[in-house]
């Protein structure tokens, strides 16, 4: 079906009691990923969007009740002149996560048919061979056992820029703005163009993209981690396993020896 980021801009507000339904998707995923843990199972999670769309603070939210050891976020960058002298993929390859450990990508592969194809970072013959080497990437990564979560966070441009005033009228925000953000700003169309071509290439039936409606930011990351939580849960087994009965019976003469 074809994404339609027009689709994505009401900006709702949240309905109801924010903070209890932070708090209960926030329980929720704390289960998931012990299920991750206790069934060692992989996930992957891509966050992309817009500059300003609020990303970070989805991810804040998202890791708020997880346990640190088991989670990674990987906040991707320009690549190093180490990693440009390799195939585009080659960085994240060492980032994947290990059985039982989510990592999310704040940016990840995708710059390849954004970023790098709107800027001229890559050639256009790279860019358009990007698409079917990124989905050969993220099968490879289905097949080998883990779940892949493709979450892109769309907003205005009248949201974008309140945003980007906010931080730089804002002292201790500045520093998460500069030169590339308004530079991205001005060729807006361009990314656009963009965005549209990698829904259409790269939305596939074992990864397909989910679209957030981030133009009221409550809203929104209620519904980036009700999201994700529907995914991770949908492919993960979530019984605990059994206690080992030689254990528990050591464990209660322990305790009751106390």
């Amino acid at each position: 079906m074809k994404i339609d980021l027009s689709d994505y801009e009401k900006g709702d507000k949240f309905v109801g009691d924010y903070d209890q339904a932070l708090a209960e998707v926030q329980e929720r995923l704390e289960r998931i990923q012990v299920a991750h843990i206790v069934h060692e199972r992989a996930a992957i999670l891509v966050l992309e969007g817009w500059d300003a769309a609020g990303k970070g603070g989805i991810i804040k939210r998202l890791t708020g009740q997880w346990d640190p050891r088991f989670f990674e976020v990987m906040p991707i960058s320009a690549p190093s002149e180490n990693e440009l002298a390799h195939h585009f993929l080659w960085r994240f390859w060492t980032r994947l996560p290990a059985k039982g450990h989510i990592a999310i990508f704040d940016r990840s592969w995708y710059g390849r048919v954004l970023v790098e194809r709107v800027e001229g970072y890559a050639s256009k013959a790279e860019w358009q061979r990007g698409y079917d080497e990124i989905n050969d990437f993220e099968a490879q990564q289905i097949e080998a056992g883990a779940t892949m979560v493709k979450l892109f966070v769309h907003i205005t441009q009248e949201k974008q820029d309140k945003e980007l005033t906010e931080r730089l009228d804002d002292p201790w925000k500045r520093w998460k703005t500069g030169p590339d953000d308004f530079r991205n700003r001005a060729r807006r169309a361009d990314y656009l163009d963009a965005i549209e071509e990698m829904f259409e290439r790269t939305s596939t039936r074992h990864a397909p993209w989910t679209v957030i409606d981030g133009n009221s930011r409550k809203a929104a990351r209620i519904a980036a981690l009700t999201a994700i939580a529907d995914q991770l849960e949908a492919k993960v087994p979530m019984k605990p396993p059994a206690i080992d009965l030689a254990f528990e019976k050591m464990a209660l003469a322990a305790l009751a020896g106390k």
